[in-house]
């Protein structure tokens, strides 16, 4: 079984612990990253929602400052964003380069995306719903958590699960300027070294997680429909 592997993934077989070390770097990049994004886009999704010219908590201020900003990072693609951010990122972390040096720019690229689904799933919820909270006299916070959110889980549960999918494209981006990952294993190796197995294996590694993140965020959208 070694002999034919060999064969077949020459360069795999030589280097199966950096391999390894790429796959835990891009989990890593995507756990970290991951969890910040999700704080931030969902309390930002939140505030773009409540805020709105007929939100509950209308604040047409806050509502454009945000939604502008939102606006403006979206726009920027993310390996220009990359490298815009090398000065703040060596600021904040000390080091623009590795897993370490990829979370901030992954979490500036990660936020505004998860915040427009987030407010795309919280704009599903039935009007009705949030006029009879607040006839019968519920607090902003309270219809913020008992209708908004938990009215839109499923569509919150699908955002996630689009947000992650989306992460782990930009986390192989980060390899570009040597972000650590399977991006970056995939570029030293299979594309500048031309050694394709390489290439072959990582584009497989990519596909696997990403049949993870769609089955178990299938799932969880099945259990949270109701």
């Amino acid at each position: 079984m070694k002999e034919f592997l060999h064969i077949l993934l020459p360069n795999i077989s030589a280097k199966p612990d950096e391999l390894i070390d790429a796959t835990l770097q891009t989990l890593n990049m995507m756990v970290l990253s991951g969890a910040i994004s999700l704080f931030f886009g969902l309390i930002f999704g939140v505030i773009m929602v409540v805020t709105q010219p007929k939100g509950i908590l209308r604040n047409i201020f806050v509502y454009n400052i945000l939604d502008k900003l939102i606006n403006v990072f979206r726009s920027i693609p993310f390996v220009i964003l990359l490298a815009a951010l090398i000065p703040f990122t060596r600021m904040v972390v000390g080091t623009a380069i590795g897993t370490k040096g990829a979370i901030l720019p992954l979490v500036f690229g990660t936020v505004p995306f998860f915040t427009r689904q987030i407010e795309s799933a919280l704009y599903e919820v039935d009007n009705g719903l949030i006029e009879a909270a607040q006839s019968m006299g519920s607090s902003p916070i309270e219809i913020i958590f008992r209708v908004y959110l938990r009215e839109s889980l499923p569509g919150i549960i699908r955002g996630v699960q689009i947000t992650f999918i989306s992460l782990l494209g930009l986390t192989a981006m980060a390899g570009a300027i040597g972000g650590g990952g399977l991006g970056d294993f995939a570029i030293r190796y299979g594309h500048q070294r031309n050694q394709t197995d390489v290439t072959y294996v990582t584009v497989i590694i990519i596909l696997m997680m990403v049949s993870l993140i769609q089955g178990f965020g299938n799932r969880a959208i099945k259990k949270s429909t109701h």
